[in-house]
């Protein structure tokens, strides 16, 4: 779904950041309200505490709070809002994401779904592994997480984010 009149999410980057956070797209709620990983099933904030990566559960509205943690924020796609399928694929800018990445040099790239990895790899999200992924040269280290979304809780497992927090702490 594109709507030019719905709110997006800004990016929160910086350079050097431990951690960005890379989804597909808002969901309509993050998008109305301004906040990632809004919607009230959504899984994302209490794991980020649950695995170790935030000292506390942060709220939605507390979002820009994490960077003072080195933790940042962005979307393949800036314009789309909604669930994975509603979003209309010429908005998810691949080449946009590697520039933002090259640009701010996070030390690591956590994809929040094996949907949005695969439209970075080009690849079907069946061939996505959970964790961490193979180095590519000149680019952060990167892992895939399985997705906080309450529609995807018949895949649901902290697991890869506990992962993700003991590499970071390393």
């Amino acid at each position: 779904m594109t709507d030019p009149d719905l709110y997006r999410l800004p990016d929160q980057l910086r350079a050097g950041l431990r951690l960005v956070f890379v989804g597909t797209a808002a969901s309509t709620r993050s998008a109305a309200v301004g906040h990632y990983y809004a919607h009230p099933g959504n899984r994302f904030w209490r794991a980020l505490h649950e695995a170790g990566i935030t000292p506390r559960r942060y709220r939605p509205d507390e979002f820009a709070a994490l960077l003072d943690l080195g933790v940042g924020f962005t979307d393949l796609s800036k314009s789309g809002a909604g669930m994975d399928h509603e979003i209309d694929r010429e908005t998810f800018d691949v080449v946009g994401f590697r520039s933002k990445i090259e640009t701010y040099r996070p030390k690591t790239v956590a994809f929040t779904s094996k949907k949005a990895a695969s439209l970075f790899y080009d690849t079907p999200t069946s061939a996505i592994a959970l964790g961490q992924q193979a180095k590519m040269s000149g680019f952060p280290d990167v892992f895939v997480l399985s997705s906080p979304s309450g529609a995807a809780s018949g895949s649901w497992t902290l697991q890869p984010w506990r992962e993700l927090a003991e590499w970071i702490e390393k």
